[in-house]
């Protein structure tokens, strides 16, 4: 994703402990009273200066403001961007700048379950869950109009185009190794994570972890596509079964042979390996048939 051609780049604030400036500043109005009951009476020239200082004091105090752990504050002196502050505790800066508070903590996304199309086209229900946090606070208040609306709206974006270029689940159609929505959940989660960090650099946004949090067929096929996967499964059962079934005739007649318990043609062998072989693969119980002749008469 093509990010801004302009991008403002955080830089640090020129703010102090306000611990200091707050003890002046009450100091100053707190002597205003002291002074003016003990000068004013012999010299009323002093009255202006003593204004100066009560002024003087009150405007130290505004300048004051407090930050808590992993917040940051964002000072523009007219307009301008001066700096950011992000040391913890009671600050002080240039009263005539504006300070906007910024929370640097992660933040938790849960996206609405989309209803997307998958590399087959077919519909599925698809939502993520995204942790972010706020990298690069200038980027974040200055080069995006909302930066926490930029992020959902780019959420659901990076989500369905995610959902586009994977398949549901496994089938003919897929190349080997081409992992799936449903299978390949660590595949597609980085992914993800990879769509989302290109969408949300132009947000000064860093993403901490990116996963699926639902993942489901939309109603109208569900139940065709549940068929199917049952089918997809009773083949794969049929198949080992199948695979033992043949193992167990082979060792059977490896057996006899080996013993040599009796002497069977192949027209014989032939007959016992269809038996066996029904027995064996059927899904229900068979019943034995008592064979009073020979295979020739």
């Amino acid at each position: 994703m093509r990010t801004p051609d302009i991008q403002t780049a955080e830089q640090p604030a020129s703010a102090t402990s306000g611990y200091l400036m707050a003890l002046v500043g009450v100091a100053m109005i707190a002597a205003l009273p002291l002074l003016a009951w003990a000068g004013v009476a012999r010299a009323p020239a002093i009255i202006l200066p003593l204004a100066l200082l009560s002024a003087g004091g009150i405007v130290l105090l505004i300048g004051l403001y407090m930050l808590q752990p992993n917040e940051a504050a964002i000072l523009t002196l007219f307009g301008a961007y001066v700096g950011t502050d992000r040391q913890a505790g009671l600050r002080w800066a240039n009263p005539l700048t504006r300070k906007r508070k910024l929370s640097m903590r992660a933040r938790n996304l849960n996206g609405p379950t989309l209803k997307v199309n998958d590399k087959r086209g077919n519909p599925v229900e698809i939502g993520a869950v995204v942790v972010w946090r706020v990298r690069d606070s200038a980027q974040a208040v200055f080069d995006v109009d909302d930066f926490e609306a930029y992020v959902r709206v780019q959420a659901e974006a990076a989500v369905r185009h995610l959902a586009s270029m994977y398949a549901y689940d496994d089938g003919e159609d897929l190349a080997a190794g081409e992992h799936t929505l449903r299978g390949g959940m660590d595949t597609v989660s980085a992914a993800l994570r990879d769509e989302l960090q290109a969408r949300f650099d132009a947000a000064g946004v860093e993403v901490q972890d990116a996963k699926l949090s639902h993942l489901a067929y939309a109603p109208e096929i569900a139940q065709v596509m549940l068929r199917r996967q049952q089918a997809e499964a009773i083949v794969s059962a049929r198949h080992k079964i199948v695979q033992g079934a043949v193992g167990m005739v082979e060792a059977a007649l490896h057996g006899l042979a080996e013993r040599r318990v009796i002497e069977l043609d192949d027209e014989r062998k032939a007959a016992m390996v269809s038996n066996l072989l029904v027995v064996l693969c059927s899904d229900r119980e068979t019943q034995p048939v008592v064979n009073t002749g020979t295979l020739y008469t």
